[in-house]
This record gives C-alpha cells, structure tokens and sequence, in this order.
C-alpha cells in the first residue's frame, strides 16, 4: 500500500498520463511489425498470437524497468569504432534494424513474386510469430522504457503505464492485423515503414538520431494519401466504375 501512496498527488496522476500516451506513440511502430509477423496465420490464430507476443513483452518491459541499474549500464562504451564509441543498447539498436530491413525486404519479395517464396509462406508458424513480436519488443522497448526512467521517479508510475500502454497496442493489433490483410497496398506500405524503421535503427545505433517525428510525420502523410485512396476506390466501386474509369 505504501507504493500506491504515490497517487494521493496529482503530479503521479500527470507523469501516468503522460507516460502512458509517449509509451502508446513509441509503440506505433511495434504495432506495425506485429500486424506483419502474423500475416501468414489465419485471423483467429493471428489475433491470439498478437496478444501473446505482446503479453510477453509486458513481461520483458516490466523486467527492463526491474532492472534499471543494469539497463543503464547498456549506454555504457564497450569500445569504439573510428571514434564512434558502441554500447550495448546501440548493438541491439543495430542488430534490431538489420533484421527489420531482412524482414521487410523478405516480406516485400514474397509480396511482389509470391511463387518463387511459397515454401516461405508456407513455414510461417504460429510460434515462430509469437518469438519474433516477443524477441523483438525488447528492441522497440528499450527507448520507450529509458524515457520512463526519464519522466518518472517511482516505479509502480512506470509499471502502469507499461502495462497501460501494451494493454492498448494488444486491442489494437487485431483491427490492424485485419485491415492489412484486407488491403494489400496498405500490406506494401506497412513494408515499407518496416524498412524505415529498420534503417532508423541501424541509424540510431552507429550514432545518428533521427528525431522520430520525422518517422511519424512521413508514415503520416502516407497514411493520409493511402487513407485517399482508399476513399477514391470505393467511390468507384459505389459508382460501378472500372478501376480505369
């Protein structure tokens, strides 16, 4: 009861809601990968595989919070490379985007030529998706978790709004998952912000930030054209048009 105290003052209330909201933004990108590992899955194994990737990242989060004094320790220098010095978190940055940019440019590949991957297609299991959304939230995870320790003092502060923010990217992923597959160029679009992300990641480990509003802001504005298209194409079809008319 001693560590619910913390919420008699509005200022926990505040750094909850606010922690909670950045944790949701910084896991837009999460959502996007898990809508794309479950692809392969038929729509009721793919939501239950959502949300059992993600439950385990709940685990993996609150365990990354746990253990602060060690996750500090990640930013330290290992060693260095033409003056660059590299940290734990930035080989797991590194590592993360290069499998986001195989994963991605894999996925594209069976998209475009679905005959030369169908042995691929065919392999995607539903344990195997659960690993890579587990697995791989521990690298989407590791900026959103050090801004907790940022924005707030207390830990059951940033438990909540862990737990809080996973909770809503769990509701989310099944919608997701389900319109993409309904949609096979928001499928490609999604690809491509894998890719972005990816690089992102690469980026941001050999030491280039890039700020993530200009990932949102790009991911946005192409949203907000495929969201056009989308409308046009059904206007369309409402109308009896040929896609050509």
């Amino acid at each position: 009861m001693e560590h619910l105290a913390v919420f008699t003052h509005i200022d926990a209330w505040v750094s909850l809601a606010t922690l909670t909201v950045l944790e949701i933004v910084l896991g837009i990108d999460n959502l996007v990968f898990v809508a794309l590992s479950t692809q392969g899955l038929p729509p009721a194994r793919a939501a239950l595989a959502s949300r059992l990737g993600l439950g385990m990242a709940i685990v993996f989060r609150l365990t990354l919070l746990g253990g602060m004094v060690w996750l500090t320790h990640l930013t330290s220098t290992l060693f260095s490379i033409g003056g660059h010095g590299v940290s734990g978190r930035d080989l797991i940055l590194t590592l993360g985007g290069v499998f986001l940019l195989y994963k991605g440019t894999m996925e594209i590949h069976e998209e475009i030529d679905p005959d030369a991957e169908e042995g691929h297609s065919k392999g995607k299991s539903f344990w195997k998706a659960i690993f890579q959304i587990a697995v791989l939230d521990i690298v989407f995870s590791l900026d959103s978790v050090l801004t907790a320790i940022g924005m707030a003092d207390d830990f059951i502060v940033m438990a909540l709004a862990v737990i809080l923010a996973v909770g809503m990217m769990i509701v989310a992923a099944g919608p997701i998952g389900q319109f993409i597959r309904e949609n096979p160029t928001v499928k490609m679009l999604a690809l491509s912000f894998l890719l972005l992300i990816g690089m992102t990641l690469v980026a941001d480990g050999f030491g280039y930030d890039i700020p993530k509003g200009f990932i949102y802001s790009a991911i946005g504005f192409s949203l907000v054209v495929e969201g056009l298209n989308q409308w046009a194409r059904r206007s369309r079809k409402a109308r009896g048009d040929s896609p050509e008319g």
